[in-house]
């Protein structure tokens, strides 16, 4: 998938992983409440979560984590390269950490960067988003940006 995929869509992008214990779940929760605080303006935006994580986040796993939160929801991953371009477009810092000793090969955590990016319906990115900022205002800066971007 490329930005063409999105054209028409206003896209909120998170980077993460899904096997994350908190910052990740806790962001989709949000996003998802912010797009349904949208009401039928919804069907315009769309929850694109990226995986920095693609040992362990195949598509099948990756589609069942994202869906958890929102049907609407798109998760996306590649290859460690693909992966880590796209992160450095995005000024996306990720440290995969090695396992614990005694642990499995495929236990372990990620270190990475929080924000929402929000793209317009055009492809522009519009607003960065704090993982800690307040779903309302969240909402009415999302509200803003729809109207300026009416079709």
């Amino acid at each position: 998938m490329t930005e063409k995929d999105f054209t028409g869509q206003t896209v909120l992008m998170f980077f993460g992983y899904a096997s994350c214990p908190d910052i990740c779940p806790t962001t989709m929760a949000q996003l998802t409440e912010v797009v349904n605080k949208l009401g039928d303006r919804a069907k315009d935006v769309k929850i694109v979560f990226v995986s920095v994580d693609p040992h362990r986040d195949t598509p099948d796993v990756l589609q069942a984590y994202v869906k958890a939160f929102s049907t609407s929801a798109i998760g996306l991953t590649g290859n460690e390269k693909q992966v880590a371009d796209l992160a450095r477009r995005y000024r996306i810092a990720y440290q995969i950490e090695k396992p614990k000793p005694g642990d499995s090969a495929d236990v372990y955590d990620i270190t990475h960067s929080r924000g929402v990016f929000i793209f317009d319906r055009f492809g522009r990115a519009r607003l960065l988003a704090s993982d800690t900022e307040k779903i309302d205002t969240v909402v009415s800066d999302l509200k803003q940006l729809l109207d300026q971007t009416k079709r």
